[in-house]
């Protein structure tokens, strides 16, 4: 599909008549059919198993690979990436923090309301008091225009006001674009350990002990803090030393062991739907053009989003780097399941498509901020930060 032949299509999208836009990948290892990947690790260090129904069975054991919110955070990344690499312009939310870099609002956890940005200043004023804060504030489904302008990612991604004081009147967008990664009949494997030490140091009782200066030492300390490390057992494991001999642990289900499965799965959907709920007036007389063109800026960064993902690979995390097992083409769907319609689209005609739908939209009106909106931290929020820091350094002294 032709970056023309894509726009085309977004703008007809977002105007009615289409559902949704869907990808679904099939993925395997990389490693090949059957090896050992690591989901994420949830509430005491499980992995999140759930029967499904699926292809009419009722059964179906999968293991989640990825989430909803990881996938957008992965997105978002993306985004950024391309952002600064200078391949597409966005407006973001800036905020410098000592020791922690620059956030933004493609890196905070809850996008343009998120407390980060809460706990920050703009223009002398705090972040929320200021007049760009009253309009994040105040932007609906149905004025969406300064979203558009500030955080156009926080309607494709979702957002949610928890910290106004509206209530379930805050404002709230739902997500456009929704993907999720899964391993079908998925089958727990078990987890193993060992070390062998070329020094071979034994256990040695009342020996080691713990030192704020260097970790551990054999002389122990005096008063209160007197405390040895392995008074009992002396393991010199505790400081990664020492063997361990060769285990087998059978886990639970839901534990840390590893999974196999028959295959992976990615599902992404991007809603026109959802998209079409958008409104984005400019000045007092509403325009459907304005607001068609607003949404199709929305999707098309949407459909950029997935095909970077699909460019830059799937390495999740450590020992789960997954791949397609053929190129992933996108569905276009009309009103029922029946009307289907599938094309290739690659990043350089996403990004262009991309570009083109910005300057329609500011052709009519609806344009966002180059630069970037630089905030201030307040000096309470670099306080707690320091202090958190500066526990977290007194917490891993005394490990």
């Amino acid at each position: 599909m032709t970056s023309a032949e894509l726009q085309t299509k977004l703008l007809k999208a977002c105007a009615g008549g289409m559902s949704a836009l869907r990808m679904i990948v099939t993925l395997q290892p990389v490693g090949g059919v059957g090896d050992k990947v690591a989901p994420p690790t949830h509430e005491k260090g499980r992995y999140a198993w759930e029967k499904r129904v699926m292809n009419g069975r009722q059964d179906v054991a999968t293991v989640l690979l990825d989430s909803v919110q990881s996938q957008a955070n992965r997105f978002e990344e993306a985004l950024l990436g391309s952002v600064r690499g200078g391949q597409i312009q966005l407006p973001l939310l800036e905020v410098g923090i000592p020791n922690h870099g620059t956030l933004t609002s493609l890196s905070v956890p809850h996008r343009v309301h998120d407390a980060i940005f809460r706990d920050c200043r703009y223009q002398g004023k705090r972040f929320r008091e200021s007049e760009l804060g009253k309009e994040m504030i105040a932007a609906r489904m149905w004025n969406a225009t300064a979203m558009f302008r500030v955080c156009p990612t926080a309607l494709l991604f979702g957002t949610w006001d928890s910290q106004g004081e509206s209530g379930v009147n805050s404002a709230k967008f739902a997500r456009a674009l929704v993907s999720e990664i899964i391993g079908i009949d998925a089958v727990p494997g078990v987890r193993t350990s060992s070390r062998i030490d070329p020094l071979g140091i034994k256990a040695l009782k009342s020996t080691i002990y713990k030192s704020a200066a260097e970790q551990w030492t054999l002389e122990a300390p005096k008063g209160d803090k007197a405390k040895a490390l392995y008074k009992k057992s002396g393991s010199p494991a505790e400081i990664n030393h020492g063997n361990i001999p060769p285990t087998i642990t059978e886990v639970e289900k839901g534990e840390p062991g590893g999974v196999t499965f028959r295959e992976a799965r990615q599902t992404a959907v991007l809603s026109f739907a959802q998209l079409r709920k958008l409104r984005f007036p400019v000045g007092a007389k509403p325009s459907a053009e304005m607001d068609v063109a607003g949404r199709a800026v929305v999707a098309a960064l949407g459909v950029y989003a997935l095909t970077l993902q699909i460019e830059e690979g799937y390495q999740l995390r450590s020992r789960c780097h997954l791949q397609p097992v053929v190129q992933p083409a996108f569905e276009w769907l009309g009103s029922t399941a029946e009307e289907r319609e599938t094309a290739a689209i690659t990043p350089a005609a996403a990004r262009e498509a991309f570009g083109n739908l910005c300057n329609h939209a500011e052709s009519l009106g609806l344009s966002w901020t180059k630069e970037p909106i630089a905030l201030e931290p307040e000096p309470k929020l670099l306080k707690l930060v320091e202090m958190s820091d500066s526990a977290e350094e007194e917490a891993d002294a005394d490990r």
